[in-house]
């Protein structure tokens, strides 16, 4: 068994096994970050995780999750959609290509 050593905020090192670290990756880049929960204060951690963390992580058989990041919907786009539902051919722009 693969034991990853680690820093708990209040506690200092602690030692965990693969299961016990949720890898989460964004799509975007090769960084990402890390969580577990301390084994001895039983706080949840979120830690960034570099390229060469991620790299030894997933070496590891750390259990991962791609989040695909995308910016938020702005104030402005809402408008827009809402303005073309008025209109009678609002489907044509809807699933128009850009």
């Amino acid at each position: 068994m693969t034991t990853i050593r680690t820093t708990c905020e209040g506690c200092g090192d602690v030692e965990l096994s693969t299961s016990d670290i949720a890898l989460e990756l964004t799509g975007v880049g090769e960084a990402g970050s890390y969580r577990f929960v301390c084994p001895t204060c039983s706080g949840v951690q979120i830690r960034p995780a570099t390229p060469r963390v991620v790299s030894i992580l997933l070496a590891t058989g750390v259990n991962y999750e791609i989040t695909l990041a995308a910016p938020p919907i702005t104030e402005a786009e809402v408008d827009t959609f809402v303005s073309l539902l008025d209109e009678d051919d609002w489907m044509n722009h809807l699933t128009a290509k850009s």
